[in-house]
C-alpha cells in the first residue's frame, strides 16, 4: 500500500515540470508582446530579435539558478518545429502575401529559391572542406561537409517576416519571402538527399536522377498544396457552413490547411512549399467563401498563431543556446580561438556564398525585364542579399538531425559543430536583423516607401474600398518602382510584357471556369437564411 502510495504521489511531481516549463514558455510571451508593443518604433529592435533576447536572458538566469548544470526547460525537437511551429507561421504567410506581387516575380523567385540554393550549397560546401578541414577539429566526412552546405544555404523566413514590411516594400517583400520558402524547402530536399545518398557512387545519371527527383517534388508539393485549398474553397461553397454555424467554416480551413501539411510529410514531399500554395489558394477562393465575420476571425485568428509560434520560436532558439552540455564539451576539447575561428570562417561563407548567386542571378533576371519597373535595382540587390543572410530555426534543426541523436551528444566534432551553428544564427539574427530595417532606410528613403493596403484587409467604407480596387488594377502604377504598365495589345508586345498577358488569360480563365466552381471574390451566390452580410459587393475583376 505504501509502494502505491508512493507511485501515486509520485506521479503528479513528474506532471510538475512540464507545466512549469510551459508556463514559464507563456509568462515568457507575455513580457515578450509588452515589450514588443513599447519597441514598436524603435527603428533597430523588432519582436523577433526580443524574444531571442529573453530566451537568452532566461537561459543565464535558469543556468545561474541552477548552479551551471541546465539553462533550458524543454529540449530542442525537431518534431515541435516542424510539425507544430513551422506550418502556422508559412501558412499564414501564404494567405497574407500579396498574390500579383509574388506571381509577377514568381521566376525570379524560383531562380533565387532553387537555382541560387544551388550555387550557395556548393560554394559553402566547397569552402568548408578547403578550410574548415584545415582546423583539426575532428574527423569529419564528405557527407558532413556537404551537410553544411544544406545547413547553412537554409534562410530564416521567420525573422524576414520581421525585418521587411509587406506595406512599405511589397517588391522586396515578396522576392525575399518567397525565395525564403522555396530556399527552405529546398535545403530541407538537399539535406535528406545527402543523407540517402551514396557518395561512393557518384554519375552523371545519378545527378540527373537527383535533379529529377527535386522537379518532382517541387511540382507535386505544389499540386497538392494547390488541390487542398482548391477542395476546401469547393466545400465551403456547396455546403455553405455559416447558414448554421461560422466557427464550422473556420475550423475547416484551419484544419484542412495542417491536413495538406500533414500529408506532404507523410509522402515525403515538401510541406512548407505545400502549405504555403494552400494558404495562397485559399486566400484567393475559400475566404471569400465563408461569412464576413468568418474572414474577420480567420484574417485574425491565422494571425495570432503565426505571431504566437515566431515568438515561441525565437525563446526557445535563444533558451537553448545556452545549453551547457555541448559548451562543456567543447570548452573540454577545443580552445576559444579554434571555436571562434570555426564559427567566423562559416559566416565568412555565408556571405560570400549569398552574394554569389544573388548579383548574378540578378543581372540574368534583369535581363529578362523590358521595363524598368520589373528590374532589381543595385540598391534593391545589396538589401536581398542583406536580408537573406540571416540564419534561423531551419539551420538548428537540420543540425541537431545531422550532428545529435534526440538533441544530446558526447562527440566533441558534433558538439561544436551544434556551437558554432548556434553562434552563426545568433550573430546573423541579431546583427544583421537590427541593421536590417536602417539599411532599408538608408538605400530607399522614406518617400519611396509605399502603404498598401494588406490582401486581407477589410475596407472600411465604400470609398476606400473604391481606392482599393483602383490601387490593385492592372493599370495603376507600381508604387515601389514608380512604373505604370499597361497591357499588351498584341503578340509583338508579349515578349515585352510576358507577365501582364499571362496575368490577363489567367484573369479571363479564373473569371470563365474557375471562380463559377470554386467560388471566390464575387462569385459567391447568396444563400437564405445566412447572416447578413455588410460588406460592399465585391467584384470579381479587380482582386489583387
Amino acid at each position: 500500500m505504501s509502494g502505491a502510495g508512493n507511485m501515486a504521489l509520485g506521479e503528479p511531481q513528474a506532471d510538475y515540470g512540464s507545466v512549469a516549463a510551459v508556463g514559464l514558455f507563456v509568462a515568457l510571451m507575455c513580457v515578450c508582446i509588452v515589450v514588443g508593443h513599447l519597441l514598436e518604433e524603435n527603428r533597430w529592435m523588432n519582436e523577433s530579435i526580443t524574444a531571442l533576447f529573453i530566451g537568452l536572458g532566461t537561459g543565464a538566469v535558469i543556468l545561474f539558478a541552477s548552479s551551471g548544470q541546465h539553462s533550458r526547460v524543454l529540449v530542442f525537437s525537431e518534431d515541435l518545429f516542424f510539425i507544430y511551429l513551422l506550418p502556422p507561421i508559412i501558412f499564414n504567410a501564404g494567405l497574407q502575401v500579396k498574390k500579383k506581387q509574388f506571381f509577377r516575380n514568381f521566376i525570379t523567385i524560383t531562380l533565387f529559391g532553387a537555382v541560387g540554393t544551388l550555387i550557395s550549397f556548393t560554394v559553402i560546401s566547397l569552402g568548408a572542406l578547403g578550410l574548415i578541414s584545415r582546423l583539426n577539429i575532428g574527423e569529419l566526412e564528405l557527407a558532413d561537409y556537404l551537410a553544411l552546405g544544406a545547413i547553412f544555404s537554409a534562410t530564416d523566413s521567420v525573422c524576414t517576416l520581421q525585418v521587411l514590411s509587406q506595406d512599405e516594400t511589397p517588391f522586396l517583400y515578396s522576392l525575399v519571402f518567397g525565395e525564403g520558402v522555396v530556399n527552405d524547402a529546398t535545403s530541407v530536399v538537399l539535406f535528406n538527399a545527402i543523407q540517402n545518398f551514396d557518395l561512393g557512387n557518384i554519375n552523371a545519371a545519378r545527378l540527373l536522377q537527383f535533379i529529377g527527383s527535386f522537379l518532382y517534388l517541387f511540382g507535386t508539393s505544389t499540386i497538392l498544396g494547390v488541390a487542398a485549398g482548391l477542395l476546401s474553397a469547393y466545400i465551403i461553397k456547396k455546403l455553405y457552413f455559416g447558414r448554421h454555424s461560422t466557427d464550422r467554416e473556420v475550423s475547416i480551413m484551419m484544419l484542412m490547411a495542417y491536413l495538406s501539411y500533414m500529408l506532404a510529410e507523410l509522402l515525403d514531399l515538401s510541406g512548407i512549399l505545400t502549405v504555403f500554395f494552400c494558404g495562397i489558394v485559399m486566400s484567393h477562393y475559400t475566404w471569400h467563401n465563408v461569412t464576413e465575420s468568418s474572414r474577420i476571425t480567420t484574417k485574425h485568428a491565422f494571425a495570432t498563431l503565426s505571431f504566437i509560434a515566431e515568438t515561441f520560436l525565437f525563446l526557445y532558439v535563444g533558451m537553448d543556446a545556452l545549453d551547457i552540455e555541448k559548451w562543456r564539451i567543447v570548452g573540454q576539447s577545443y580552445s576559444p580561438v579554434k571555436s571562434v575561428a570555426l564559427s567566423s570562417t562559416i559566416l565568412a561563407l555565408v556571405l560570400v556564398a549569398r552574394a554569389a548567386f544573388v548579383f548574378p542571378l540578378s543581372f540574368l533576371s534583369n535581363l529578362t525585364k523590358k521595363t524598368p519597373g520589373g528590374k532589381i535595382s543595385l540598391r534593391q540587390q545589396v538589401i536581398v542579399w542583406w536580408a537573406g543572410l540571416m540564419r534561423g530555426a531551419v539551420s538548428i534543426a537540420l543540425a541537431y538531425n545531422k550532428f545529435t541523436r534526440s538533441g544530446h551528444t558526447q562527440q566533441p566534432s558534433n558538439a561544436i559543430m551544434i556551437t558554432s551553428t548556434i553562434i552563426v544564427v545568433l550573430f546573423s539574427t541579431i546583427v544583421f536583423g537590427l541593421l536590417t530595417k536602417p539599411l532599408i532606410r538608408l538605400l530607399i528613403p522614406a518617400r519611396h516607401l509605399s502603404r498598401e493596403p494588406s490582401a486581407l484587409s477589410e475596407p472600411s467604407s465604400p470609398k476606400s474600398f473604391l481606392e482599393h480596387l483602383i490601387a490593385n488594377s492592372p493599370d495603376h502604377p507600381d508604387p515601389e518602382n514608380g512604373i505604370s504598365l499597361r497591357r499588351p495589345t498584341s503578340l509583338r508586345l508579349l515578349l515585352a510584357s510576358p507577365t501582364r498577358s499571362v496575368h490577363h488569360y489567367w484573369r479571363k480563365f479564373d473569371d470563365g471556369f474557375m471562380r463559377p466552381v470554386f467560388g471566390g471574390r464575387g462569385f459567391v451566390p447568396f444563400v437564405p437564411g445566412s447572416p447578413t452580410e455588410s460588406s460592399v459587393p465585391l467584384l470579381p475583376g479587380n482582386e489583387n
